[in-house]
């Protein structure tokens, strides 16, 4: 008698009555003479030597050897691999059938006549080893072999990046950048007419009355039609303008149009966003005007072109006409500066050319103006060589007391023209004349996504009211220079960023040579986007389905080229050629790590040609060349940072990246091109997927010959169920026999087919989750495919269609299990409560894999017709999950909540006999919940406790239960208090106030229960981050819930430093004070405020560091200052 449901006792039932036929076998085969002892050899002694290695096998070995290779052919819980013999008497010996499982390289074979069974048996054993051998299947040590790389891949060891961690995340590279190959160009220093090609740029405001000018962009080289034909939305702080380019043919300048149009576009990007002088007091090199001589050091031959504005009262639809006016002021501008400063210093006295008549004129650098003529004119001044635009006419003049409102905020000196003197050495020619009042340009934003509409912009444009200036006239030089032609410069940065990044995406189309007409640039670029661009796309979608096309592409490939192979064997193949190790060395090979784009767009590092960088970051990498030839690579150094470039382009890459790129490039390809598009990329890539003719009718050919052990009604029924009549019945029969089915003489089994099968079923229902969810993120859409591509998925599939009633195996345990978990299904309509405590019930994977192997089964009969399976099985797997009905795995759905909230869970599990069980606790303000859950592993024991903790969270209201419907999900979700869980956000290096008394607020006092044993040591580092950091460990260890910070606005007066003196007044005229709140668990809810500080991070750490004293106070925590 055993107990019902008893596992343990059921696989020892089963392995005591597999023993019991094991041993009635060989007793009822042996022969009479084995019984008694040999003393005297009467055959000669065969054996098989490998000359190589000196290994050999013999008579008496050989048994042995065989039935260990048996042992590592593929098996489960239900069936054990292993020879089968039998023996036919002769007249003067016995003769000895072998039967290899089917997993095996060969089936049968027929051994040597012997004098008794054993010597007959041990000489057939020899024979097979000898064949496999010669198959390849026992290596020359005569052990069984292990699955070497696929040729394909083994090539590729030679050019293989030395180290460990390839393809990881822990190992950071350093790698250079692509050039756009269209941007370069050698015409900036010709002396003859230059034909350039002309792409005219329109800008259109979504508010009334703001107009933009149009330009023209003028490039060596053709572009992509898809650069070429552009348009895109630039999302500005307040309003939005729509981008577009076009075609608009050839245009020619001559000598001195080209020089007129170099100085135009080198003062006005320079002015903006570069710097007009080189040199200062402070490195001790003379100031220089860089537009006063030679200018070709400006000019880079790898980004050459031009950005000239159009006149729009002659422009046509069939061409444009430059606005050679605005160029030709802007260029005496700069003719003028030369003058000034000819001789090196600033020279304004002989340059004045004044009109003397007129009391009412303002007199310029170079002109003189009515004041009412001078509003919103556009300036350069002089001295500092950047832009502004007149606002007003003051009241103060250069003698007038100086209030440190110019171009640079100085408070030492008494008056304007004293300040221009010692600061500038210049000596004001008309000091009574009236200072303008000017507003400055001001940094260009990255408006290629509305996510950067931040609060950043916000300050920035809340401050420019506070950041006029004033300034003499007589330094300023007008530029005539149209306030919509002024404007569209602010947009270039992004603009040109966004063309350049076409451009490269075209340039890596081309590389990789199909049919460039048919691939979209806009969908090679997703695929060389990352995260860390902060774009509206990035690689992460088309990664996740080129992981399932390429999974696909190699599973189908090894099946239909190595019919002999079973199913580890392909599977060790397969996961060998798709590692990401594998991916990274090919993608290293094609050097796509210098296309990926891996950092957000700094407009402020954004250069034109012509320009020079305001932000400079000098290359000091340990290579002396822009391409980095050499492997230089950390492992888990944390002080890299990822993505930043160096001004020769040279940034560090996580090795994974590479390989991430790999398959989003082959997603990529997939949904532009389909599957031959795919294929050719992977060959692109020398990875080998193409599969013949010949190869699908080898298959076909091979399952043919299986032997028909269903009835012919029970074929036909399941095809009625499927609704697919199979061309060779003998691929549904291999699809429904399982391993254990060879005890009963069958010859083949699922195995190789499930492996086809899973990689089909991946690529079908990614493919539609791609497809079906556009606007889905790559986080969720993850969670859907993994929701939807499991076992525990595809079991219940196969019985909710009876298709388990189909399976042919030869295993009463089997059986057992299986009509367990079908009656656990059935009776699913009981309480939920009930099904709680029962704890989760997993279906036999045997289930899940012969969904698999059935749509690898019409794979192939249907000879690799993807839609066709898909037809057949989205009926049976409908309905398919969606994001309004996605449920994710129970404890991370605890483990999510519990980190939203601030709070910690603490996990302790313990093996007992075949199962495991976990306990589960959860801290609450003033609770602790705690479950425990068994199951046979640990993620089923969790999975139990956080279903039942998640009940109990449920029944407080703290969250939605799962029935609920969407909106309430949504809201609850959305007013979920804000917490700490920031604080390993970036740091930097400044220190962070010692805290002063304040007074501390205790909201609730409970019962003193959390007082501690002695006091907790807290070391805490001062620099920013660091007393976040340390309160959020000291949470984690005492599973005290997370503290929470709510902020407000100060006065910046009441900033204070490190030594608790005032600081400089916060540059958006206010500060952030944070109050935090801490619930600790039984004892008190404790309430302070920290100092006033320029930004909330450092607001949050004052807070912080005074919560750790005042706990240190109460005798809970001592704290070490480190």
């Amino acid at each position: 008698m055993i107990e019902q449901g008893n596992v343990k006792q059921d696989d020892l039932i089963s392995g005591i009555m597999r023993s019991k036929a094991s041993m009635t076998g060989i007793a009822s085969n042996r022969e009479p003479e084995d019984s008694h002892p040999s003393f005297l050899p009467t055959e000669e002694i065969n054996e098989y030597h490998i000359s190589k290695t000196g290994a050999k096998i013999t008579t008496d070995s050989s048994i042995s050897v065989l039935n260990q290779y048996c042992d590592k052919l593929p098996k489960d819980k239900y069936y054990t691999p292993r020879p089968k013999f039998q023996f036919t008497h002769y007249g003067d010996g016995y003769e000895c059938t072998v039967t290899l499982p089917s997993s095996a390289m060969f089936q049968l074979l027929v051994g040597q006549k012997a004098r008794n069974m054993q010597k007959a048996k041990q000489l057939v054993c020899l024979d097979a080893c000898k064949r496999l051998h010669q198959l390849g299947a026992l290596d020359d040590h005569l052990s069984p072999s292990v699955e070497e790389p696929p040729p394909e891949i083994s090539s590729k060891s030679s050019i293989s990046t030395p180290g460990a961690g390839l393809g990881t995340t822990k190992r950071k590279e350093l790698h250079g950048t692509t050039k756009v190959l269209s941007m370069s160009g050698s015409w900036g220093s010709d002396r003859s007419v230059t034909k350039l090609q002309g792409y005219k740029l329109n800008f259109v405001c979504d508010q009334v009355g703001q107009k933009y000018s149009a330009f023209v962009l003028l490039i060596d080289a053709s572009i992509a039609k898809e650069a070429a034909t552009l348009d895109i939305d630039l999302y500005l702080h307040d309003k939005m303008v729509k981008a577009s380019v076009s075609p608009c043919g050839p245009l020619e300048l001559d000598a001195w149009q080209m020089e007129q149009t170099k100085l135009f576009q080198a003062l006005l990007f320079n002015s903006l966003f570069g710097k007009l002088f080189i040199g200062s007091k402070a490195s001790k090199t003379p100031r220089e005007f860089i537009l006063k001589k030679d200018d070709v050091f400006l000019w880079n031959k790898e980004n050459m072109y031009l950005l000239l504005p159009v006149d729009s009262t002659l422009d046509s639809h069939k061409s444009v006409c430059i606005n050679w006016s605005v160029i030709d002021v802007v260029a005496t501008a700069v003719g003028f500066m030369r003058s000034i400063y000819s001789d090196g210093k600033c020279n304004l006295t002989d340059k004045l050319n004044y009109e003397k008549n007129g009391e009412d004129l303002i007199h310029l650098a170079n002109k003189s103006c009515k004041g009412n003529d001078l509003k919103n004119m556009v300036v350069l001044a002089i001295h500092t060589g950047k832009i502004y635009t007149i606002v007003v006419v003051s009241d103060l003049c250069a003698n007038s007391k100086f209030d440190g409102t110019t171009d640079k905020k100085e408070a030492k000196f008494r008056t304007f023209a004293e300040y221009f003197e010692k600061k500038y050495s210049i000596f004001l020619c008309h000091p009574l004349q009236p200072l303008l009042v000017l507003k400055p340009t001001h940094n260009p934003h990255n408006l290629l996504s509305s996510k950067n509409r931040d609060e950043d912009n916000v300050v920035e444009n809340k401050n420019r009211a506070n950041s006029l200036v004033h300034m003499p006239p007589e330094l300023l030089i007008p530029l005539d220079l149209p306030i919509d032609v002024l404007r569209v410069f602010y947009l270039f940065p992004s603009l040109m960023h966004r063309l350049e990044s076409l451009m490269l995406a075209s340039q890596l189309r081309s590389e990789i040579a199909y049919r460039d007409s048919d691939i979209s640039s806009f969908v090679i670029l997703e695929a060389m986007t990352t995260l860390r661009c902060c774009e509206d796309f990035s690689m992460e979608r088309l990664e996740l389905l080129g992981d399932s096309v390429l999974k696909y592409a190699v599973s189908a490939h090894l099946f239909m080229t190595f019919l002999n192979k079973h199913e580890g064997q392909l599977s060790s193949r397969r996961q060998e050629t798709i590692c990401n190790a594998t991916l990274y060395r090919l993608g290293i090979e094609r050097r796509i790590q210098g296309y990926i784009r891996d950092a957000a767009f700094d407009p402020r590092r954004w250069l034109a040609p012509g320009q020079l960088s305001r932000r400079p970051c000098p290359c000091e990498c340990p290579v002396n060349s822009e391409v980095v030839t050499e492997d230089i690579h950390r492992i888990d150094d944390k002080s890299i940072i990822i993505g930043k470039a160096c001004d020769k382009g040279h940034r560090w890459i996580c090795s994974k990246t590479i390989s991430d790129c790999v398959e989003a490039l082959i997603g990529a390809y997939y949904v532009e091109g389909g599957l031959k598009a795919a294929f050719a990329v992977l060959k692109w890539f020398q990875i080998e997927t193409e599969i013949e003719e010949e190869l699908i009718m080898e298959a076909l050919s091979s399952a043919s010959v299986r032997n028909y052990l269903p009835k012919v009604d029970v074929v036909e029924l399941l095809e009625a169920k499927l609704g697919y009549t199979f061309q060779m019945k003998g691929l549904l029969i291999e699809a429904l026999t399982h391993s254990s089915q060879q005890e009963s003489g069958a010859t083949y089994c699922y195995q190789r087919l499930e492996f086809l099968g899973d990689a089909v079923l991946d690529i079908l229902i990614t493919r539609h989750l791609f497809l079906s969810h556009k606007d889905t993120d790559e986080g969720e859409l993850t969670d859907l495919r993994s929701a939807s591509v499991n076992n525990e998925n595809f079991a219940q599939v196969a019985v909710k269609h009876n298709l388990h009633q189909f399976l042919q195996h030869s295993s009463g345990f089997l059986q057992d299990q299986i009509t367990e978990y079908v009656n656990s299904l059935e009776s699913s309509s009981m309480d939920r409560a009930s099904l709680l405590s029962s704890g989760p019930c997993r279906g036999p994977k045997v289930l899940g894999d012969i969904v698999e192997s059935i749509a690898g089964a019409i794979l192939i009969d249907s000879k690799l017709d993807l839609d066709l399976v898909w037809r057949v099985f989205k009926p049976l797997l409908s309905p398919i999950v969606t994001p309004e009905n996605l449920e994710l795995p129970r404890f991370r759905e605890l483990n999510e909540w519990s980190d939203k909230n601030g709070y910690f869970i603490g996990i302790k599990c313990e093996n007992r006999g075949d199962s495991t069980m976990a306990i589960l606790n959860l801290q609450l303000k003033d609770l602790l919940l705690v479950r425990q859950g068994c199951g046979k592993n640990k993620v089923d024991a969790k999975a139990h406790a956080a279903s039942l903790l998640l009940r109990d969270l449920e029944e407080k209201g703290l969250i939605i239960p799962r029935n609920a419907s969407r909106v309430e999900q949504l809201e609850k979700n959305s007013g979920t208090v804000k917490h700490c869980n920031n604080v390993l956000d970036v740091m930097d290096t400044q220190n962070v106030a010692p805290p002063r008394q304040k007074e501390v607020a205790v909201l609730s006092t409970t019962t003193p229960g959390s007082v501690l044993d002695k006091p907790l040591v807290v070391k805490v580092k001062l620099s920013k981050g660091g007393p976040r950091i340390s309160l959020y460990e000291s949470c984690k260890k005492l599973q005290w819930p997370m503290p929470t910070f709510e902020f407000v606005k100060v006065e910046p007066s009441v900033c204070s430093s490190s030594c608790g003196s005032s600081q400089k007044v916060a540059p958006q005229g206010f500060a952030f004070a944070s109050t935090i709140t801490l619930h600790i668990p039984n004892g008190d809810v404790i309430s302070l405020t920290g100092d006033g500080r320029a930004d909330k991070k450092s607001s949050q750490d004052s807070a912080a560091l005074l919560m750790l004293y005042e706990l240190q106070r109460q005798r809970r925590f001592q704290v070490q200052e480190v």
